[in-house]
Parts: structure tokens; C-alpha cells; sequence
């Protein structure tokens, strides 16, 4: 794996680790050539908190580390800060302490969590001031100077999501007094789904300048580079292999060289399974390294 301190963007892909960290998740991202890479610490779609293996974390942190590895957890899909069922709400906080405490034993840089929908026909404002006491407290929880981010991704925008365009970051961050603890990951293909056109010569860069108006320079802490099946606005998550979907490859070259984007890893999270992940983060590189 190519060290990623050399690099405008390290590329990487999401990773699975079931049977360890260190044995299974590291061999798969170097069969990815990947120079970032993101992990689950527990079940996506369970409530389930497990803990981790001391030996796996110390050999997967101390690789990490050498090879100058960005890593980052994706806390589980469950989770949802503005649901009105009180359990649902209470789970999901304890979720997220779980995935920020195995963040911080494995080298993480952050954890990205789904910012989540005003459930049960509840106003986004009872919704944001349910996210303000049940997650304000955890960043807060963040003192250790090896404590990850917490980093918001914004959904494709189905239902009475809380945060799908650039702009509903900021009542998001409000709600959170723009904690110093507190980022983005930008899925592209969900703020493609949600109505920001990437495409044409200035699409991207433009919804970038959007995001920075919004939430400020530097808080934009990762990517998730993924082009989608289906066309701007239709608030459908569906991913696609970059440049085989409506985004195509011209926007990714594009959001490599746009300021906010400086140092910034992409991670994908892409169809096709070994060989397809392998081929996104070539063809990544490629459009970052001129081609």
C-alpha cells in the first residue's frame, strides 16, 4: 500500500473485517491497493455493541500508523438521532459512544454517522433538539487528542430527512454549537440524489463552494466517492461504479482539485464486490494523478 502522506487524496474503499481487523481487513485493502480505508466495529444493521480484540486492534493501529493509513468506522445504518420512538433514540446513542470509544482503540480519524430523518411526523426543529441532547453530549465526551471526529453524512434526502442538501448542514451544526469535534463525509452520490448536480464544468466545485458557505473551511473530513444509478434529484441511494453511473468521472476529477478537498481521503463504497472496489480505486487514482 502507497504511503498516504504523499498524496493530494488518498483512496481507499470500505473494507470487511469479520474474523479480524488486522488479518482480514488490511489484506483485503491491500488487494484494493487502497491508501485509506473504513471499517465497520460492529453489526450495520444491529444495535449490538461488541468489544474488540486487544491483539487485532494493536497489529491493525501499529500498520496504521506505519504506513500513514487513514482509517475511519461507519457507525451502524440503525441509528437515527431524530426518530421519535424514545428506544430507537436512547440505542442510537449508545451505538454511536460504542463505534467513537473502538474509533479511538483502532487509530481512527473519525466516524461517520447518518445525520437521520424526523420520524413519526414530529417538526425538524423537535427533531433537531432531540439530536442536540442526545448528541451533544457525546462530542463532549471527545477529550483525548487521539479521540476521532464525529462526521455527519448528509442522506439522499428519501422521507423527512434532516440533512440531504449542503445547505441543511448548518441547522445541523447550530443544533450542535458547530462543535470543534464535529465534520462532514460527503457522499457524492447522495448529494447528487438529493439535487446538487456535479456534472458539467463547474458542478462540483459549485456544490463544494456550497458546503464551505455552510459549515466553514475545514470541517470536510472525507469523501465517499460513489456515482449513482440514478439521476440528480431522484432521492434514490443507489450506488454505482465511478464513471459507469449519471456523475460520471469528469466530477471526480474536478473534486480533486478543489480547495476544501486538500488532504482529504475518498473511500468508496461501490458494487462489484473484490474485483470492482479494486477498479474504482485504480480509476480513481488515475483521474487524482492526471489521467
Amino acid at each position: 500500500m502507497r504511503d498516504a502522506g504523499a498524496v493530494r487524496n488518498p483512496v481507499g474503499g470500505h473494507v470487511p473485517v469479520a474474523g479480524g481487523l488486522h488479518s482480514v481487513g488490511l489484506a483485503y485493502a491491500r488487494e484494493l491497493g487502497a491508501e485509506a480505508l473504513q471499517v465497520f466495529v460492529a453489526n450495520p444493521r444491529g444495535w449490538a455493541t461488541p468489544a474488540g480484540d486487544p491483539r487485532q486492534d494493536e497489529a491493525f493501529r501499529a500498520v496504521c500508523e506505519a504506513e500513514s493509513l487513514p482509517v475511519y468506522v461507519h457507525a451502524p445504518y440503525l441509528i437515527n438521532f431524530g426518530s421519535h420512538t424514545d428506544a430507537t433514540a436512547e440505542r442510537s446513542a449508545e451505538s454511536l459512544r460504542h463505534s467513537l470509544r473502538r474509533g479511538r482503540e483502532i487509530g481512527a480519524r473519525g466516524v461517520v454517522v447518518h445525520t437521520g430523518s424526523a420520524t413519526g411526523g414530529r417538526e425538524r426543529s423537535v427533531a433537531l433538539a432531540q439530536v442536540r441532547r442526545l448528541l451533544l453530549p457525546l462530542l463532549d465526551e471527545l477529550t483525548h487528542d487521539d479521540d476521532p471526529f464525529l462526521l455527519l453524512e448528509s442522506t439522499a434526502g428519501q422521507g423527512a430527512s434532516l440533512c440531504s442538501r449542503t445547505w441543511d448542514f448548518g441547522p445541523y451544526f447550530a443544533a450542535l454549537d458547530a462543535h470543534p469535534r464535529l465534520g462532514v463525509c460527503l457522499d457524492t452520490c447522495h448529494v447528487f440524489a438529493a439535487g446538487h448536480d456535479l456534472t458539467g464544468p463547474h458542478g462540483m466545485h459549485r456544490t463544494l463552494d456550497l458546503l464551505v458557505d455552510t459549515v466553514g473551511a475545514g470541517r470536510l473530513k472525507l469523501v465517499h466517492a460513489n456515482d449513482s444509478m440514478d439521476v440528480s434529484g431522484a432521492r434514490k441511494d443507489r450506488h454505482a461504479n465511478i464513471g459507469a453511473g449519471h456523475i460520471g468521472e469528469d466530477p471526480f476529477r474536478a473534486l480533486m482539485t478543489h480547495p476544501a478537498t486538500e488532504g482529504v481521503p475518498l473511500v468508496i463504497e461501490t458494487p462489484g464486490g473484490r474485483e470492482g472496489h479494486a477498479a474504482d480505486v485504480e480509476r480513481l487514482k488515475k483521474l487524482r494523478d492526471g489521467g
